[in-house]
Parts: C-alpha cells; structure tokens; sequence
C-alpha cells in the first residue's frame, strides 16, 4: 500500500508540473501565417474530419500540403481524428474546413492542452509507473525515485506541454513494447512497438535495438526448433500490425507511395534548423550541402549511421539480455540522432527517455545526459517564450535526482559500470584512479557553461554580424557532449560482462 500511496504521489506532482508548464504559451502563437506546431496538430484535426481518408496525404484544394500537411504515419492521423469528434461536440468552430486556420482561444488552448495530458494519463505515465515497478533487485524508495525522475524530465514535458506535441503517445508506446519484453511476451512487445512505429516514424531510431533482441533471442533458442516458432510468430505479428494500422491507405498503391513520401521528405536535404547534430556542426567549418550532392550526402549519413550503431547491435545479437537491450536503445537512438538524415532538435527525445530506463543503473551520467538533451533544445523553447518553465523544470529535475540518487557519489568505474573497461585499461593509464574526481569536475564545468550560455541566449543580444551566435554554440556543445555519451554508451556495452551472464538466462 505504501509503495502505491507514493507512486499516487508522485503522478499527481507530475501532472501538476505538466499542467503548470501548460499554462505558458505555446508553438507559434499569434504568428501568422504557419502560426506553429500547435496549429499544425490542430489542422491535422480539421483534416482528418472533413476530407475522406484518401485525401488526407494528398494536395488539394482542401489540403494544402504546403500548409501543414500531414507527415506522421496513419496512427497519428486516426488519433487526430478521435480529437476531431471531441472538438466537433464542443466547437465546431475549432475543426471548420478553411475557416478554422490559426484558430486561437482560451477554450480552445484548454481543450488542447487537455488532449495532451489526457494521452500523458492513458499512454506515458502507466508505462512508466509499471517499468519501475518491474524492476528487479531495486527497493521501493529506488522504484519511487526513478519513477519521480522520469516523469519529471524537463524535454518532453516542455516540448509536448510546452511547445505543444504528443510525443508521449509515441515513446510511450515504445515503453510498453519494452515492458513487454521485460516479461517475455515477446508478440504483444512486438504490437506495442509497431504502434509506437505507426504513429511517429522517427520510432525508427528504436528499431534496431528491438529487432537484433528478439533475432539474438531467436537464436539462442534454436532456429531449428523455439526460436524458429517465435520468429515466425513475431514476423506474422509484426506483418498483421502494419496491415492493420495501414489498412484503409492498401486500396492502391499510389497511396502507400504518397503516405511514404510525405513520411519520408528526402528532398529536404541533410539538415533544415539548428540542430546539435555531427552534419550541421560540421557545417560551421564545412559547408558540407555545398560541396556534396544531395544524393551522396543521403548515402554519406546512412554509411556513417549504420556503422556508429553496428558494434551495439552485433553485440545485441550475439548476446541479448534485457540490459543490452536497454543501453543499446540509447546508443542507437543517439547514433541516429548524430549521424542520420534530415534530424529535428525534438528528436533528441528518443535517445532521452532510453536513457530514462538505466537512471536507476547509471544516476550520474544519465542525469548529466538528460540535463544536456534538454538545454540542447534551448534556442527552441525560447522562441516558444519557455524560459522560466525550462528554468524551473531543470533546477527541479537536477535536485530530485541529487537528492534521490545521490548521483555525486556515484562516479566510480563501477558506479558508472566502467569496471571491465578499466581493468583491461589497467597498466595503460595511469590517472584512472583519479577517474571520479575528474568526472565530476567535467559535470560542474559542463553545467556551469549551460547555464551561461542559457542567461546569455535570453538577456544578451548578439553581435549584428552573428546573430545566431548563441544558438549555434549550443547546438555545437550539445552535440559535443552527445559524441561523448555515444563513446561512453558503447564502451559500457562492449565491455559489459553482465550481458554474457544474463542471456544465458535466455536460452
């Protein structure tokens, strides 16, 4: 009853800090004529309503794909037409073909808001509630805490309450399949992820990790006898989602292309905005779109992709576990957030909440990571006027896992399951021993240099001849950062021993 009373807790102050957050404006307020996110999720409401479903991916003359045109695969759609039904009962003004564009409210805004918390309560949250209670070996006060971390992450309670997006739906989605594996029920973890997959298509950044499990999991049961059965089983499940979620766009073939295409925008090139990624750091010095075709620039970024997440994945494979399974979540996800094509600053949410799942195994560097995907995202959420939320959220999300982790005393080898790594590294460098004091220095240094380079975003004006001075600095540390973690994520797996011991547990 007690551990229950302090998850009840711990939700209600998650969803007071969400509603709080909401309360602030949102994605493209009053500025006509795209307005932002908030109105793109409210036109994928008004379309989904009004036009038949063979018109939803199509440009017309009633969807103008230049205006927010529909570009998330069919879940998302259906979910916009669920919240169409609702609005049209309260307003019909809201959802009004045409004549509802850049519709602004307070009941509308509350109606929306509303919509998000709503999938925050039905999706997200019971995910998480139910992950940390999985856990196995760890204490109540241990599930309590990480649970509390979790769902007090600044980045996705800013971007989806704040900006205004149902990330959660998605990750969420992607938690259950996790869950689900967890305990073996590998058919109904395939369903929850192709749903995740269904509804936003960057849940692509999660595939291979689920893929290589259950293949590794296949195989150490025998592809001549279990492992063949569940192969099979897990092929004809994942075959039966899609047709199932794609069923209504399978009338010709035309449809699925132009559902892939406005999924898939290649023709939008490496990199649009800012985004703390390799390519547009790079640009700085290289200017990369100008001296690499379009063509060659998709081939370079998927070679260097693939190879950046192959060690994660071979080891996977050859080795899958639960714990694996976890860390290669993260650093594939990140590995795709790096290196890959045409990559948004939210995106970096898809590696942020893997790293959620191992906060329990890895405080330190986990809050250390989260706190930097979450600054990464700064130059966003200030055009949104998110300061004082983006203030608020990290200094709380900082001191929870401080008080609750204890997360500065946990910087040795072993608490940063470095153990492995250094006894092989034993005789060849000598200041690893003083390996822990000079991690938390880089911490300090590290947040020290994010919350000046957060002031100056806000409160100085940049020189007239840089006026993207600020923004490019945090988009080029941020991404220096993420080339550490990815380094650190890949050394703490290929050096795991505790994989070889957990999936003998498998077979």
């Amino acid at each position: 009853m007690e551990k229950w009373s302090l998850m009840t807790i711990t939700v209600l102050l998650a969803l007071t800090v969400r509603w709080t957050v909401s309360l602030s404006s949102y994605s493209g307020a009053g500025k006509p004529p795209m307005y932002g996110d908030y109105e793109a999720q409210r036109h994928w409401q008004e379309v989904t309503y009004n036009l038949p479903v063979r018109q939803w991916y199509f440009n017309t003359t009633d969807n103008n794909l230049l205006y927010w045109g529909l570009d998330y695969p069919p879940l998302t759609a259906y979910h916009s037409l669920v919240c169409a039904y609702i609005a049209k009962l309260i307003n019909p003004d809201w959802i009004a073909l045409h004549t509802s564009r850049g519709y602004e409210s307070q009941p509308h805004k509350l109606f929306m808001r509303t919509t998000v918390l709503v999938a925050d309560l039905l999706v997200y949250i019971p995910a998480v509630i139910l992950y940390c209670f999985s856990l196995k070996e760890t204490s109540t006060k241990k599930k309590v805490s990480s649970a509390l971390c979790i769902l007090l992450y600044p980045g996705l309670i800013l971007i989806d309450h704040g900006h205004f997006q149902y990330n959660s739906v998605s990750l969420g989605l992607a938690l259950w399949g996790v869950l689900c594996l967890s305990y073996d029920w590998d058919l109904l973890g395939s369903v929850a992820f192709c749903l995740a997959l269904n509804y936003k298509q960057m849940e692509l950044y999660h595939s291979l990790p689920f893929f290589c499990y259950l293949l590794g999991k296949c195989f150490k049961k025998g592809l001549k006898g279990k492992g063949l059965v569940l192969l099979t089983k897990i092929a004809g499940t994942v075959v039966v989602s899609f047709a199932i979620c794609w069923l209504p766009f399978c009338t010709d073939m035309e449809q699925i292309m132009q559902v892939l295409r406005r999924l898939f925008p290649i023709d939008r090139g490496l990199f649009e905005d800012k985004v703390a990624n390799i390519w547009y750091s790079l640009s700085v010095l290289i200017k990369i779109k100008n001296i690499i075709s379009p063509q060659t620039q998709l081939k370079l970024s998927f070679a260097v992709t693939f190879l950046s997440l192959l060690p994660a994945c071979v080891k996977l494979t050859a080795q899958p576990s639960l714990r694996g399974f976890k860390f290669a979540l993260v650093s594939c996800a990140l590995s795709f957030f790096l290196f890959s094509f045409q990559v948004h600053e939210k995106s970096i949410l898809l590696v942020s909440v893997p790293v959620c799942l191992i906060i329990n195994e890895i405080p330190f560097m986990a809050t250390w990571f989260l706190l930097v995907s979450t600054f990464s995202m700064l130059p966003l959420l200030l055009k949104d006027g998110l300061l004082l939320a983006y203030t608020v959220t990290m200094l709380a999300f900082l001191s929870v896992c401080t008080t609750s982790f204890s997360i500065f005393e946990k910087t040795s080898a072993e608490d940063l399951q470095l153990k492995q790594f250094s006894l092989s590294l034993k005789g060849y460098v000598s200041w690893f021993k003083s390996f822990p004091k000079i991690v938390r220095m880089l911490f300090l240094v590290s947040i020290t240099l994010m919350a000046v380079l957060s002031v100056m975003s806000a409160m100085v004006h940049p020189p007239q001849r840089l006026p993207d001075l600020f923004p490019l600095a945090v988009s080029v540390i941020s991404c220096l950062h993420f080339i550490l973690f990815l380094v650190y994520f890949n050394v703490v797996i290929l050096w795991d021993s505790k994989n070889s011991k957990s999936q003998k547990k498998i077979s």
